[in-house]
């Protein structure tokens, strides 16, 4: 029986490694079908395209879907989040001006004290501190702000977040139009390669367990293509199985180093997928534990805690009303659909779809169809944690 295709946007990223090894590893041909996987340029794009049906299904911003349903960037039909694609993965990292300044001052780019390389990055920054994100309805805006907010509450009127798309965050950085970043691999490793910047500080150390991609579809098309998201939900989750085995990740790198998906050489990938990462010019490296993850402590679960804390932080920014905001988070997580396609499966799913989120400071057995699920830690770097409302 031929296989019933689906068109799937991308952004050249790691994190968008498990809808490509979806398709190359025969996990979507397991379901019977195949993705057509589309190189979008931009965040910006790609959302249109999916709000607006030229494909299927993308690899999206995890808050790209409540920003929408917030009626935050614009006009085209809602979005659900039906899976969450990757967790972490995002790197800071600042020029090789600052850098220097930063070195001077005594800042030992340890990669694992968000106090103090928040503190040294502020202390040397000049004003306005020009920091690039891929898109302002982001994880990796709201991890900035929670972080240098958290340091010094007046951080704000000194900082200036500007929108890079990933891949040109090098020549930005290079350009001097941007003085720091923080953005997906392997581009921040890209601007150590290219000799134009350094990596101060993983995202992981921030929130330790944040989503960062979702798989994203248009709501109505997840109502009425029932059967075909369930199978596009089972072929991505096989997916990100098979990524967490650390004997995939050469093959993973290759696969994405392909000249039709990432076009880098594998070596550069590869860091991401095992948390070896080059941080500086000089070569120095860091090991962090848990760079980026895709299956182990249910990471494919789209948690509706989590999208409520990223409605009220989008709420808090925009000025809109926190607890609609919160409401509307909540109704695209798509937990519900998440369990529906992966019932019979091997997967341990949690037995709630919401959880207080922070409160894990170690692995952690918790309540699961099987028994067997650990939660990893999800600690903020300040200690604090956040309560949603009742599920």
């Amino acid at each position: 029986m031929k296989a019933t295709e689906l068109s799937v946007g991308y952004i050249p990223l790691v994190d968008a490694a498990p809808l490509i090894v979806a398709q190359e590893m025969g996990f979507a041909e397991e379901e019977g079908i195949a993705l057509d996987l589309r190189r979008a340029p931009s965040w910006s794009s790609l959302r249109d395209m999916l709000r607006f049906g030229q494909v299927d299904a993308a690899h999206m911003l995890a808050p790209v879907p409540v920003a929408a349903a917030m009626g935050l960037g614009g006009a085209g039909a809602p979005l659900a989040a039906v899976s969450v694609l990757s967790v972490n993965g995002n790197v800071i990292g600042v020029s090789r001006a600052l850098e220097t300044r930063l070195r001077d001052a005594g800042h030992d780019f340890a990669f694992n004290d968000p106090y103090a390389a928040g503190r040294a990055l502020l202390a040397a920054a000049g004003a306005p501190l020009r920091i690039g994100v891929p898109f302002p309805f982001s994880m990796h805006a709201e991890l900035v702000h929670y972080w240098l907010e958290a340091l010094a509450p007046d951080a704000a009127p000194r900082v200036e977040i500007r929108t890079v798309p990933p891949a040109l965050m090098a020549r930005a950085i290079a350009a001097g139009e941007i003085d720091a970043f923080c953005v997906g691999e392997p581009w921040g490793s890209m601007t150590v390669d290219d000799g134009v910047g350094a990596l101060l500080l993983p995202c992981c150390a921030i929130w330790a367990f944040a989503p960062e991609k979702v798989l994203a579809v248009r709501e109505d098309w997840a109502e009425t293509e029932t059967s075909l998201t369930g199978r596009l939900i089972r072929a991505v989750w096989r997916a990100g199985r098979w990524l967490d085995d650390p004997s995939s990740r050469l093959l993973a790198g290759e696969l994405l180093a392909r000249p039709g998906f990432l076009d880098l050489a594998p070596e550069v990938i590869e860091r991401a997928l095992s948390g070896r990462l080059v941080i500086s010019a000089a070569g120095e490296e860091r090991q962090v534990p848990g760079f980026v993850e895709f299956h182990r402590g249910a990471a494919s679960f789209p948690w509706r805690s989590q999208a409520e804390w990223i409605g009220r932080r989008l709420a808090a920014r925009t000025g809109r009303d926190p607890d609609a905001a919160a409401r509307a988070a909540r109704s695209v997580y798509r937990s519900d659909l998440h369990r529906a396609a992966l019932h019979g499966t091997s997967a341990d799913l949690p037995g709630a779809s919401v959880k207080i989120e922070g409160a894990v400071q170690a692995d952690t057995a918790v309540a699961s169809a099987a028994g067997k699920l650990i939660l990893r830690r999800d600690a903020f770097f300040d200690g604090r944690i956040f309560e949603p409302a009742p599920d």
